[in-house]
């Protein structure tokens, strides 16, 4: 998702909602066709990087999670694990694991958000 999130708290409405579908727009671009939106618990990581100002990574959340419902799964209960991070694209810090989704984040050379959703892990193990 390129550029910014806007935060569940905007306080122009009509902003946050037009934010959400262009997450909805942009994820659609990258979830298989052929992959059905998932019945059961979900985990979803997402990592803001910005140059500037971030915004609180609690505010980033909901926007999202609410903007993929029907794609990625059916109902945002399904989400049990969130791992949320901002990271400073000016500051130094160590990406293992490039996908070429998250290369293209960085190639476009300003902020940007990468989500990714996965299965969730055993619901009977606590770490």
């Amino acid at each position: 998702m390129n550029g910014p999130p806007v935060s569940q708290q905007a306080r122009r409405r009509e902003r946050l909602r037009a934010w959400k579908i262009m997450v909805r727009e942009e994820a659609e671009k990258y979830w298989p066709p052929e992959q059905k939106a998932a019945i059961g618990p979900i985990m979803l990581k997402i990592t803001y990087f910005y140059d500037s100002v971030a915004i609180d990574v609690d505010n980033i959340v909901k926007p999202i999670q609410d903007a993929i419902i029907g794609l990625a799964y059916i109902d945002d209960d399904q989400v049990t694990d969130v791992l949320v991070s901002k990271r400073n694209l000016l500051g130094n810090f160590r990406v293992e694991n490039m996908t070429p989704t998250l290369a293209e984040g960085f190639s476009r050379g300003n902020e940007f958000l990468h989500i990714v959703v996965s299965e969730a892990p055993d619901q009977e193990v606590v770490i």
